[in-house]
């Protein structure tokens, strides 16, 4: 399974991913990229910013 096949499953179970939970459960560094390969193919990714910590990072989630 690719790393693309990987979010996109985990994507339509209904989890949001962060790039760090991606990194922990599917081994991508590149979660922004996956996430665009997948809105290129039609899949209705979308992005918000959310505080994790000190810090304001994307997480990705299947769109309605």
């Amino acid at each position: 399974m690719t790393h693309t096949e990987h979010v996109l499953k985990l994507l339509k179970r209904g989890r949001r991913l962060t790039p760090l939970e991606a990194l922990r459960e599917v081994g991508t560094m590149r979660l922004g990229a996956r996430c665009y390969d997948l809105k290129k193919q039609g899949h209705p990714i979308k992005s918000v910013k959310v505080k994790r910590g000190d810090a304001w990072v994307a997480e990705y989630s299947m769109g309605e």
